[in-house]
């Protein structure tokens, strides 16, 4: 019953205790709250960005378990080698990512049942952070919804609040379509209220001590709220449900920076930085996740992303990835393509590029991205191409090209990792001639070239939005071999549901058990 929804119900009361018994080792952000037994929507708001800790650092649970043998693989972030009923969603990455989620919402749902036992006066003094943790919340939601689909949402998570009666604490289902359009109303009266929300004085330093992605600083989370729309009306833009108002609000947004202000520079991202390598707060055994012994292979590069990096000068190639030992002083990325033979043969060889050890698989300091200057100037970039203004919309695209190396950049020099030679820093140089041969002005298709170079941006680390894009532009496209007696011979567009949903929340999953299939898509995967 681990993955079911009743038991992520359960964990709202456990992870309360859990949560505050560690806190001490995060330092700063926690006073001493394993010695108190009851917690505070203070402690709470933390303690959610604690439960989705998982899906924003990089982990080995979300690298290796649910990412490698997933997305990583249906659009090419990584090579790996050929095996049966690989394009297969199987349960252990499913589940891992769900149970993940769950905490993460139980944590959450904890929280709003402790900020609305305030009274009016202790409401509007920590209103900020409400409006906080609801953005956090829909980030992570619009996440699990773009890979399943239908999830329980409204009513998961409410064993507290039904005073622990489980007979009536099973989820129903919320269909995608009508989270999306609970969220996006919602984030729209959050955008405005954090406009004018007042921080009193003595909770702005309780605010910055609790926040850990945006340290408490109220126009940075205006930013990341309005990013967030940008991001999800942009999603929804082609479905018939949404388009009216996915244009009209777009435009709105894009046309009122002082009202509607967006994450632009890297200096606004919305991210978790590790500070402390001692704390929970950290990057959970990465090293592990790429650097697995054995025939896992985890850390080769793909042809795709190699091919196009080399073809385009990429600065980031060197940033990302290593040659390998014995490839000449070239990047080779393995070709799924070829048989397993030849793939294994190579995979020996030491021939094929990897996941760069100082930068990525070594370096104790990776953030959790959660938006990024570069996902939003490219969402520029694509608005301001429908709307036929090629000017502005190549500006926004070579700041968001500028702003993607300068982050995995920073992301480089920041690592410790003294096992292997840092990183080369792109030159000034180096970065002018790979933007000159992106070349917008000579793309024929200025829509595929966004996608491409997204691709390319977003990577591993926010492989869940790599993947979202790909299924909703249909673009790059990606070849990936099946055999004869494998069960699933197209690459999937969702995720299944996990077993245990059927198991036990039988009747609620039955309701949806029709669309729970790897081919089903998403009401706005329209291509």
């Amino acid at each position: 019953m681990k993955t079911s929804i009743l038991y992520m119900g359960l964990l709202a009361a456990s992870l309360t205790t859990i949560t505050s018994c560690k806190k001490d080792s995060f330092g700063e952000y926690y006073k001493n709250q394993g010695k108190v037994s009851e917690s505070t929507p203070e402690k709470q708001f933390t303690g959610m960005i604690y439960g989705f800790r998982a899906l924003i650092i990089p982990t080995y649970g979300n690298y290796f378990i649910t990412l490698r043998p997933t997305i990583n693989l249906y659009i090419q972030n990584l090579g790996s080698i050929n095996q049966a009923n690989q394009l297969l969603p199987g349960s252990a990455a499913t589940e891992e990512r769900w149970n993940k989620y769950y905490e993460g919402l139980a944590q959450y749902k904890e929280f709003t049942r402790l900020y609305d036992a305030l009274s009016t006066e202790d409401k509007l003094q920590k209103k900020v952070m409400e409006l906080a943790a609801k953005v956090i919340f829909y980030d992570q939601t619009e996440q699990m919804v773009d890979l399943y689909g239908a999830i329980p949402w409204s009513e998961a998570g409410k064993l507290m609040a039904n005073g622990g009666d489980y007979t009536i604490s099973y989820a129903k289902y919320d269909q995608p379509e009508d989270i999306y359009g609970t969220m996006l109303d919602d984030l729209k009266t959050i955008s405005t209220e954090l406009n004018t929300v007042v921080i009193p004085e003595d909770f702005t330093s309780t605010f910055k001590t609790q926040d850990l992605i945006n340290n408490g600083d109220r126009d940075l989370w205006r930013k990341y709220c309005n990013s967030l729309r940008l991001r999800m009306l942009t999603r929804v833009s082609e479905s018939s449900q949404f388009s009216a108002r996915a244009k009209t609000e777009i435009a709105e947004i894009i046309g009122n920076q002082k009202d509607f202000p967006l994450i632009l520079t890297n200096s606004e991202n919305a991210q978790i930085d590790i500070f402390n390598t001692s704390s929970d707060i950290k990057s959970e055994d990465i090293k592990g996740a790429f650097e697995a012994g054995g025939s896992w292979y985890a850390n080769l590069a793909s042809k795709p992303m190699i091919d196009e990096m080399n073809r385009i000068k990429d600065p980031r190639r060197q940033l990302l990835f290593e040659k390998g030992s014995s490839a000449g002083n070239v990047y080779i990325g393995l070709d799924q393509t070829e048989t397993v033979a030849n793939q294994t043969a190579l995979a020996k060889s030491s021939t094929l590029s990897s996941i760069h050890r100082n930068t990525i698989s070594r370096n104790r300091y990776l953030p959790g991205l959660l938006m990024t200057a570069s996902e939003v100037n490219f969402l520029l970039a694509e608005y301001y191409t429908k709307q036929g203004d090629n000017a502005t919309a190549k500006s926004v695209f070579e700041t968001a090209l500028k702003e993607s190396v300068d982050l995995y950049t920073k992301i480089s020099q920041k690592s410790d990792d003294a096992t292997i030679t840092k990183a080369a820093v792109p030159t000034a140089t180096q970065i002018t001639d790979f933007i000159a041969t992106v070349d917008w002005n000579g793309a024929s298709n200025k829509i595929q070239l966004i996608a491409m170079q997204k691709w390319l941006h977003f990577n591993l680390f926010q492989a869940v939005q790599n993947w979202s894009e790909q299924r909703r532009l249909d673009y790059p496209k990606f070849t990936i071999p099946t055999f004869n007696s494998d069960r699933q011979k197209t690459v999937p567009v969702r995720f299944t549901l996990p077993q245990a949903e059927a198991t036990y929340n039988t009747a609620n999953y039955n309701a949806v058990k029709a669309q729970d299939t790897p081919d089903t898509k998403l009401f706005w995967d329209v291509n």
